[in-house]
């Protein structure tokens, strides 16, 4: 059988950044001392936790709805979301006057469900993604937009832009970069910009045990529909695709699965040493790094991805009475 060609290329994102200027943040990348002690190697930080919104997806939001017709945001967007993908459709159809319908599985957070009504978006429950999913292809039939939260070239080359600023702002190339892997739109994106202006570079996806999507859509050869049951919520995708298990494939070196427990130790440590709170699905990476940094050779450098922030206080202190943190 032929797999499929990834289909998002470098031009498709250097054009999402020039079309998103002045619609996002430029979230700092810097140096951290104590993360480069820990792994021996100096490691450099890509701040995508302050982003507005909390995480990456505004970028791959505003690529996309900026590219729609005044008619189709007329007639609004539909969207499966349970965390950050709702937050950031919420946020970019407001700023473009447009309706947001967010279809979410009954089970996720309640701060997520107030960051999107806060927001501006509309919030359905269902019974669960399969559910929401079905819910939206109805929604589109009726003549409204579905945005998908990963499987959609723009969306894909919106998140890419983050990916051109690392490799502008990290003040020297980088050997190793570790990027978080829900559905897999995020991990193409940021890949395909960081391999298209430096084939060399080693790409390291991270899942959490419970959210292992990709690694089990990879194993079969073909999308695998899971139930996830890790903490970290917004890794938890139903399913990858076969343009998100294309990417992973052409561009990432492997994929390392961490316990949950070690992205709640990483949130505690990042945020008493560096300042910066993250959700699970950013605390991941740096836990990856400390597993892996036997693959660090002296003088190279690493990268690490901290994609977001959107998590209640009350979920992290039940988390680490759950985890001994």
């Amino acid at each position: 059988m032929t797999k499929t060609a990834f289909d998002v290329t470098l031009a498709h994102i250097q054009s999402a950044a020039a079309r998103l200027s002045g619609r996002i943040r430029r979230t700092p990348t810097y140096h951290s001392a104590g993360l480069s002690a820990r792994l021996g190697v100096e490691t450099m930080v890509k701040v995508e936790s302050l982003q507005i919104g909390g995480s990456f997806k505004v970028r791959g939001c505003f690529n996309k709805m900026m590219q729609m017709s005044e008619t189709e945001l007329a007639r609004g967007v539909v969207t499966v979301s349970g965390g950050n993908h709702a937050i950031a459709l919420a946020l970019v159809a407001k700023s473009l006057g447009a309706r947001a319908l967010v279809l979410m599985p009954k089970d996720v957070a309640a701060f997520n469900i107030e960051m999107t009504r806060s927001l501006g978006g509309e919030v359905e429950l269902c019974e669960d993604a399969v559910e929401a999913f079905e819910r939206a292809a109805a929604y589109e039939k009726r003549g409204m937009v579905h945005v998908h939260s990963f499987d959609d070239p723009a969306i894909i080359a919106g998140h890419g832009t983050l990916g051109l600023e690392v490799v502008a702002d990290a003040s020297g190339r980088l050997d190793h970069v570790f990027l978080s892997i829900g559905g897999g739109g995020f991990a193409a994106g940021v890949a395909a910009a960081l391999k298209g202006l430096d084939p060399a570079i080693r790409i390291h996806g991270v899942e959490t045990e419970g959210a292992t999507t990709m690694t089990q859509a990879l194993a079969a050869g073909k999308p695998v529909p899971i139930r996830a049951t890790s903490i970290a919520r917004t890794l938890n995708a139903p399913f990858a695709t076969e343009r998100t298990m294309a990417a992973a494939r052409e561009l990432l070196e492997d994929i390392i699965v961490v316990p949950d427990a070690a992205a709640v130790r990483e949130i505690v440590w990042v945020l008493q040493n560096g300042r910066v709170l993250l959700e699970p699905a950013a605390a991941c990476v740096v836990a990856a790094a400390e597993a892996r940094k036997d693959l660090f050779k002296p003088g190279e450098r690493v990268g690490l991805i901290l994609c977001g922030s959107n998590v209640a206080l009350e979920d992290l202190d039940g988390w680490r009475r759950q985890f001994g943190v």
